[in-house]
């Protein structure tokens, strides 16, 4: 196993989230040590969830404007998504039921926890905490859409899960924590 030893850690950006130059030892399995510099960006970690109905073989997902995409290709920067939030300072479970309620207008009761992930590990700290939650029309408790103050301006959308799986195929759905959600559903027979 290799041993690190973080020997300097700059400050690059902290505008939005927090982006440091690290400087870093490496000791290789033969001894031989070298000197790296990477940058990571940290945004804090997330969570993530896939609202479903196996009575109505539905998906609750979300709609909204994703700037990095819009500048990287994406035509009019719309994503669509599973619900998701940052953790700031609750735990996974506590984070993603007031997500939920905030972008959906759902509010789920239990909530299945079924892996977590480094989204993007050579650049970005983010450990994102998948669930996933059954859901039916008596758990609306609003018309969702976002909290004003974060200017999400969020469209949830009910899709039959046979269609939000062709809109992966289609690239209509290119949002990778949405894909492993919908294809975890499909593998475990959820719907």
């Amino acid at each position: 196993m290799a041993h690190i030893k973080i020997t300097q850690s700059d400050v690059l950006s902290d505008n939005w989230y927090v982006l440091r130059k690290i400087t870093y030892e490496y000791t290789n399995a033969d001894g031989t040590v070298q000197v790296h510099q990477r940058e990571a960006y940290d945004r804090g970690n997330g969570a993530t969830i896939l609202l479903y109905n196996r009575e109505e073989g539905t998906v609750i997902l979300t709609r909204q404007f994703r700037l990095p995409t819009y500048v990287n290709g994406n035509p009019d920067g719309m994503m669509i998504e599973a619900c998701a939030g940052l953790l700031d300072q609750d735990n996974p479970e506590d984070c993603i039921r007031r997500e939920t309620e905030e972008e959906t207008g759902y509010k789920i009761t239990e909530i299945q926890k079924v892996f977590e992930a480094y989204m993007s590990p050579g650049s970005v700290t983010e450990i994102l905490y998948f669930f996933i939650a059954a859901y039916s029309n008596s758990m609306k408790v609003s018309d969702g859409g976002g909290v004003e103050h974060e200017q999400e301006n969020i469209e949830v959308l009910e899709i039959p899960i046979q269609q939000a799986m062709q809109m992966i195929e289609s690239g209509e759905i290119k949002d990778a924590k949405t894909i492993m959600l919908l294809q975890y559903i499909r593998l475990q027979g959820i719907l």
